[in-house]
């Protein structure tokens, strides 16, 4: 079975400029993550999917495998589904770890203990897809929809609903294919903890996470 790493970066991001490449931690992000993942050696390939010709250029010069993606499937109208399907029509593997640079506090481990479960429990799950839990008091449509307001919980007593965070999603191709989606039919819903699950969507975001990695290099030093 060949697992190799899909990781999916364009050129455009709005609310974080250019956040794939902005400096971060002495380097960028997609270098981090890249670099990273050579260090994964239950992995049999890295290929970085993108219409940036520099993140391919970097990817190349990491020893990277890259597919160029074609514009149509790097705008901001695009249906996500379609994207994943064309994403994976085009790498060679018989299964994808789809991992975001946009997670840099995911640790090594978490990784390999990860693409572990996954290859040991696919007799019963099609995907693997990291998660968070949410211990929030969540509404809609201005109504509680975890909680009973007259039986107020405490908040780490509310039921435990995850959060998909896409630090890392691992199935096969086939059924990313089928699917249009990097979760399966039967997904494992992997629950890893809340600054691991740390997602760059804005500047504080980034600054957080920034922070974060500075100060565990620091302690490992």
């Amino acid at each position: 079975m060949k697992i190799k790493a899909l990781v999916a970066v364009r050129s455009g991001s709005t609310r974080v400029i250019n956040k794939n490449l902005r400096p971060f931690a002495g380097s960028n992000l997609l270098e981090l993550k890249l670099n990273q993942l050579k260090r994964i050696k239950l992995l049999d390939g890295i290929v970085v999917n993108s219409n940036d010709d520099e993140m391919l250029a970097i990817a190349k010069n990491l020893g990277c495998e890259t597919v160029k993606r074609d514009e149509y499937y790097a705008s901001n109208t695009v249906s996500m589904s379609d994207v994943y399907k064309n994403m994976a029509e085009n790498i060679d593997t018989d299964v994808i770890a789809y991992i975001n640079v946009t997670n840099p506090l995911i640790l090594d481990t978490t990784i390999e203990k990860a693409i572990k479960t996954f290859i040991e429990t696919e007799n019963r799950f099609d995907s693997l897809n990291s998660a968070h839990l949410v211990k929030e008091f969540l509404f809609k449509d201005n109504q509680p929809i975890n909680y009973d307001l007259k039986h107020q919980p405490r908040s780490q007593d509310l039921p435990d609903i995850a959060a998909l965070n896409f630090a890392i999603n691992i199935l096969r191709k086939e059924t990313m294919i089928q699917n249009k989606n990097v979760v399966g039919n039967k997904p494992n819903i992997y629950i890893i903890d809340e600054v691991e699950a740390t997602d760059i969507d804005n500047l504080i975001d980034f600054e957080f996470a920034e922070f974060i990695y500075n100060k565990r290099k620091s302690e490992q030093q």
